[in-house]
């Protein structure tokens, strides 16, 4: 496995089975080695997940950790060269303005809360959708799936599956 091309994405702290199911799908199709589930964010087994990720939850790894910050502890020891959370930001932090590293891994926050402080404090910046509208919102599982292609059109090629099959 080359981990040049290794990705991930961290939930941290979403609340609906249903959009982390949503992003087992997402996860599933552009390649992504794992899914990291934090804090009270569902994780298989679970049948409202189940029901939505369409059986991409048996083909995509997922580890769950009880805090986002403790994940991106882990990922440092593992030799994550980047890790990006996806936040509200500036025109350079817009998704296909960035440059990343590999292997590379985006947190997801919850929808009400975004990324949790302490996780935001050991990040290496921020990830961005621009956002014309006056809620300044969308669905956590389309900002997924918007930044995962984003990367790879960006970077010219899907990620590296790692492990799984």
């Amino acid at each position: 496995m080359s981990e040049q091309r290794r990705f991930c994405l961290i939930l941290d702290r979403l609340r609906s089975a249903h959009n982390t199911g949503n992003i087992f799908r997402i996860a599933e199709a552009v390649g992504a080695s794992e899914i990291i589930a934090c804090g009270y964010t569902p994780a298989p087994p679970h049948p409202k997940l189940e029901k939505t990720a369409m059986g991409t939850d048996k083909l995509v790894p997922c580890r769950v950790f009880s805090s986002a910050a403790e994940a991106v502890v882990q990922l440092r020891k593992e030799g994550y060269q980047m890790i990006l959370a996806a936040e509200p930001g500036s025109d350079e932090d817009f998704a296909w303005k960035k440059s990343y590293r590999f292997p590379l891994a985006v947190i997801m926050g919850n929808e009400a809360l975004g990324v949790s402080d302490d996780a935001l404090e050991l990040c290496d910046g921020k990830v961005s959708l621009p956002m014309a509208g006056s809620k300044a919102s969308i669905n956590v599982g389309n900002a997924a799936a918007a930044i995962a292609y984003a990367i790879i059109a960006v970077t010219g090629s899907t990620f590296d599956k790692g492990d799984r099959p």
